[in-house]
């Protein structure tokens, strides 16, 4: 067993641990984690402790893949809405679909019993108000919501810079893959934007025979080169893990053109390796590790390319 996680999982770390040995299979042990997470006041980049969109509202997003079935259910900009992974779960579970956004997956989220939740942290509120005050005429703020937003996207910038989400990626008893992701998206979005942890093979993938990947960050590039599945897709060529990271990272690190900032690629393999890499970014990043026989889960750094 084997489970992997950056540092917004430490509210559910350990909780992931456990269900993993106790037996429970990989994509429900990682959902009962990143729940913990979800729910986190202190976590400000995931659920309710998040940031909202550009005009105030909370759309998050969330996903899962079961690496043994290959079967993924996400959902992206669902309002209203706490534990956006289990509700992916059970879009994999109860749908011919595999992804679900906005008030479509709201409207589910209500038909199968998931309370409509207000997901705006009273601090976050404060302080998204409190930047438009500064970047907005009076004219403009008595208007606002309905005025152009485009001007905004380069002066609305992230409070804390952070452009993160919460990955858990693992393996069970059984050696079954898995991989979970929710997130409250890019602080002060444009309405409706999605990143890459809702996209399968971009910000996450999983397949038991070779392994599980997750990134983290700047999705916006991650999309473009297809991040996640270039990894899994370089273990299935016969690439080691160290070289199908680094090869993936290559493709980002290519990229010259459009909004770049950095990634970070969570990886592991079915022979027990791991690798966590960084890039664009100043230092390296922290992140969780556990291994079946650890006494305890250890924070590690990651490399830096």
């Amino acid at each position: 067993m084997i489970l992997i996680a950056n540092m917004e999982a430490e509210p559910g770390f350990a909780h992931s641990i456990d269900q993993l040995k106790a037996g429970v299979g990989a994509v429900d042990a990682l959902v009962a984690g990143i729940s913990h997470v979800e729910a986190a006041e202190t976590v400000r980049s995931v659920g309710y402790g998040g940031w909202p969109n550009m005009i105030g509202e909370m759309e998050c997003d969330g996903a899962v893949m079961d690496g043994t079935t290959r079967e993924v259910g996400t959902v992206g900009a669902v309002p209203g809405t706490l534990h956006v992974a289990a509700l992916a779960r059970e879009v994999m579970r109860r749908l011919p679909h595999v992804m679900l956004t906005g008030q479509g997956a709201r409207r589910f989220a209500d038909e199968i019993g998931f309370n409509t939740q207000d997901m705006l942290f009273p601090d976050s509120k404060r302080v998204w108000s409190k930047k438009l005050d500064m970047v907005l005429s009076d004219e403009e703020r008595a208007a606002f919501p309905d005025i152009p937003l485009v001007p905004l996207s380069n002066v609305i910038t992230d409070p804390e810079r952070v452009r993160d989400t919460t990955v858990f990626l693992g393996m069970d008893q059984t050696g079954g893959a898995g991989v979970a992701t929710s997130t409250s998206g890019w602080a002060w979005k444009y309405p409706g934007r999605l990143g890459d942890s809702p996209i399968p093979g971009a910000g996450f993938y999983a397949d038991s025979r070779f392994g599980a990947v997750a990134c983290t960050h700047t999705g916006e590039m991650t999309m473009r080169c297809n991040t996640a599945h270039s990894v899994i897709e370089g273990l299935k060529f016969g690439l080691s893990l160290d070289a199908a990271v680094e090869r993936a990272a290559e493709d980002l690190l290519d990229l010259g053109t459009g909004f770049l900032g950095e990634v970070v690629i969570h990886a592991f393999d079915t022979k027990n390796n791991h690798r966590v890499v960084s890039m664009n970014g100043e230092v390296p990043v922290s992140y969780w590790y556990w291994q079946d026989g650890m006494s305890a889960p250890e924070k590690r750094q990651s490399d830096q390319l």
